[in-house]
């Protein structure tokens, strides 16, 4: 076959897609009558997940959604507006199935909340027997330093996590069970970050003892500010066995 016309050449290389695509033919709805533009995204987030953001091309994203590049253009204008809608969809994700039910928990105290979040996480790594790691986090080790509109998206969406986590540590502060020494904004970022680095490690060794260990610590340092001297009960206080 022919070079690929100029045109089409150009498009590819602004919408910076590695275009191994064979075109189908056949625009598909997704299963069941899903809305396509949602079927695009699951696909999509699926093959990142594995492959991140770099290494999954427009074809890879056309032959596991089972749709074609004309389809696939009326919803997304290029690679990087799939890429934020993704990132969207992990935030919304984790918020609706980790952040809103623990922090949306009004029969547990504040610092039982902190303890709970710990713990989800925990749990769902476990789950995942250490498969993965943060889908989030992997976006910001890849493209934080390659892609400034990305970087700024991924500092608001942890901006929010930790901001999440100090207003709750500051309602503790004032109901008198968190020590006034206590700095929410600060203790929140040391609690978030510690968490990164502990998935991380545990996707390493595929070992969630690891994470149990290192969560263990973030939950033993969280207790030396408790004006009651306790530590939070959850699972991960527990460590490895």
């Amino acid at each position: 076959m022919g070079a690929r016309p100029r045109s089409l050449r150009g498009l590819t290389e602004v919408r910076g897609w590695e275009d191994n695509s064979r075109p189908t033919g056949r625009y598909t709805m997704g299963r069941r009558g899903q809305p396509t533009r949602e079927h695009i995204l699951d696909a999509a987030v699926r093959l990142m997940r594995v492959r991140g953001y770099h290494r999954t091309g427009l074809g890879d994203v056309l032959r596991a959604s089972g749709t074609g590049k004309g389809l696939f253009y009326h919803y997304f204008r290029s690679k990087e507006e799939l890429g934020f809608a993704i990132l969207d969809r992990l935030v919304r994700d984790f918020t609706a199935d980790t952040l809103e039910p623990v922090f949306g928990d009004d029969s547990r105290s504040p610092l039982a909340q902190v303890a709970a979040f710990l713990d989800a996480v925990v749990e769902t790594h476990r789950a995942r027997n250490c498969v993965g790691g943060c889908p989030i986090g992997n976006l910001a080790t890849e493209l934080a330093d390659a892609h400034e509109g990305f970087r700024r998206r991924l500092t608001e969406v942890f901006d929010d996590w930790r901001r999440r986590v100090a207003a709750t540590l500051a309602r503790a502060r004032a109901e008198g069970t968190l020590s006034t020494e206590a700095d929410p904004v600060r203790l929140a970022q040391f609690l978030v970050a510690g968490l990164e680095g502990a998935i991380l490690l545990s996707k390493v060794e595929k070992d969630i003892g690891v994470m149990e260990t290192c969560v263990g610590e973030l939950q033993r340092h969280l207790a030396f500010y408790r004006e009651d001297g306790q530590m939070a009960s959850g699972t991960a206080t527990e460590g490895p066995s």
